[in-house]
């Protein structure tokens, strides 16, 4: 919600689907978005490999191909295993600024 906000000073409307189970998995909320906006940034602490983003990214491919203007974007934790101390999980999650620079790098087009 941080990025969305600073996004939103910057004239950039973040629409922000928060996906409270992953089954199932709310595809039409998914689909209904990248219709809208064009575009799909996936945010997600896991790793990059394997993760619910890769799953997300291929949904949109394979249902809403023609509705993105820019490719999709997955922004993730490390392919390393989660550190066990608090603010080392902080440094592992995407940050706010990096989903702000990795969305402001979806705009052009």
């Amino acid at each position: 919600m941080a990025a969305a906000d600073t996004l939103a000073a910057a004239g950039i409307d973040a629409e922000v689907i928060d996906l409270r189970s992953l089954k199932p998995l709310d595809e039409a909320a998914i689909l209904r978005s990248v219709a809208k906006t064009g575009r799909l940034a996936v945010v997600h602490e896991a790793s990059r490999l394997c993760g619910v983003g890769a799953e997300i990214a291929a949904l949109v491919a394979e249902k809403a191909f023609a509705s993105l203007r820019a490719p999709v974007l997955r922004l993730t934790g490390p392919d390393s295993p989660a550190p066990a101390s608090f603010p080392l999980e902080q440094a592992f999650v995407p940050q706010a600024d990096a989903i702000v620079a990795a969305v402001r790098s979806q705009m052009v087009g």
